[in-house]
C-alpha cells in the first residue's frame, strides 16, 4: 500500500491502514495537506523516551561525554554490588 492516504481512502481501509502503520508511519491527507500521523504505538514510544533523554541535562552531558571520548566505563558486574 501507500505511505500517504486522504482521510476518505483511509476510512475506508483502516484496517490495511493500522496494519501498514505496525511497520511505518502513515501519513493521512486533507484537501493535499498532510494532517496526521498513524503510526505504532512502540514507535509512538521510542520517539517519546528520546524526548525524555533529550529534556534531560545529565543524560545529554553523558552523551556528550561519551561522544567526546570522555565517558568513564565500568564493567558490568559492578551492578552487582549495588
Amino acid at each position: 500500500m501507500a505511505d500517504s492516504y486522504t482521510i476518505k481512502t483511509a476510512q475506508q481501509h483502516f484496517s490495511s491502514v493500522v496494519q501498514e502503520a505496525t511497520d511505518h508511519p502513515v501519513t493521512i491527507t486533507k484537501q493535499g495537506r498532510a494532517v496526521a500521523v498513524m503510526m505504532s504505538i512502540e514507535r509512538m514510544e521510542a520517539i517519546a523516551e528520546t524526548m525524555e533523554i533529550l529534556a534531560d541535562p545529565k543524560a545529554m552531558s553523558a552523551i556528550r561525554r561519551h561522544r567526546e571520548g570522555k565517558a568513564t566505563y565500568h564493567p558490568v558486574s559492578v551492578l552487582e554490588e549495588l
